[in-house]
Formats: structure tokens, C-alpha cells, sequence
């Protein structure tokens, strides 16, 4: 129950303590939580910027030469998965294989581009991004789509699953 104490010199009415501390309370939770709405925008688009970044940085790598450097926006782990012609492959390792493999000298490799990026977090910590990939060589344009799924990891965001298909020529 609440009581109303009047001042004996001011002749306002005093609200007890329990009441202020109360409404301080109930402010404090209403700031907070609007902070938290209003910071998702803003957590949102740095964890876009962040997974673009990452591409960036891939297709740097790769204009480069440097798989190695490609390879490190993918999840260094046993449980990364990478499909593409018709064939899982598993792990970090493996999928470096397979681009050391396939891309063994700098003429196979030459100019890769990303385009058509559609990033949509599922999560603080998940998203999944769509786009296209191409290779300009001398003597063809191979092209396709890929889907790929990135997971923030103390290391940053790193692709955990890249499916990739090849258009038809």
C-alpha cells in the first residue's frame, strides 16, 4: 500500500521512496530496451559488412593467386562443407585440396567476381548469402550461382557451407 507523505514545510505532496525507486526502475527498463531495438539496425549492418569484407577479401585472394588467402574465409574446421560437382566434400582441409587441385596455376585461376550479393541474417550469429560468381580467362568465362552459409566465430564471420553451381557454357 502506498502513502502519501506531505512535506510539512512545502506543502507538496512527497512520493515514498518504494514508488520513486519503482519508477526508476520502469524508465531504466524502457531506455534499455530501447537501446536493444535500436541497436539491432546498426548490428545488423556491420554483420553485413563484415561478411561482405570477408567476400572482398576472398575474391582479393584469388586476383592474387593465393588460395591460401581465399581459403581463409572459410570456417578452419572438420565440419566445413563445400558441394559443387556433384560431390560433398568435408572438412577445411578437403576443400582446400580440391581448389589446389582444380586451380593448380595461375592461368586456370585469373579474374574472379562476385556479383548479385544478397546477404540475410538468420540469426545474430548465422546468415545465409546468395550471389554469382565468374571467372574471366583467356579462353572462357565459366560463371555460376552459390549459396553460402557464414557462422560468426571468435576468429569473425567464416563460411561453414558453400554450395556452388556452374552454369552451362
Amino acid at each position: 500500500m502506498l502513502q502519501v507523505i506531505r512535506h510539512p514545510h512545502l506543502g507538496r505532496t512527497q512520493v515514498p521512496i518504494t514508488a520513486r525507486l519503482a519508477c526508476a526502475i520502469a524508465i531504466t527498463a524502457c531506455v534499455l530496451m530501447a537501446t536493444n531495438v535500436s541497436a539491432a539496425p546498426a548490428q545488423n549492418a556491420n554483420a553485413v559488412a563484415q561478411i561482405r569484407s570477408v567476400l572482398h577479401a576472398q575474391q582479393n585472394a584469388w586476383n592474387r593467386g593465393d588460395i591460401n588467402g581465399f581459403m581463409n574465409g572459410y570456417a578452419r574446421s572438420a565440419s566445413t562443407v563445400f558441394i559443387s560437382e556433384d560431390s560433398i566434400r568435408r572438412g577445411w582441409e578437403t576443400v582446400r585440396a580440391r581448389y589446389t587441385q582444380k586451380y593448380s596455376d595461375r592461368r586456370k585461376m585469373r579474374t574472379l567476381s562476385f556479383s548479385d550479393i544478397e546477404i540475410n541474417l538468420l540469426s545474430p550469429d548465422v546468415a545465409v548469402v546468395l550471389g554469382r560468381w565468374r571467372l574471366e580467362r583467356a579462353k572462357d568465362r565459366p560463371h555460376g550461382r552459390f549459396t553460402l552459409i557464414f557462422k560468426r566465430l571468435p576468429e569473425g564471420w567464416r563460411i561453414v557451407h558453400d554450395h556452388t553451381s556452374a552454369a552451362r557454357p
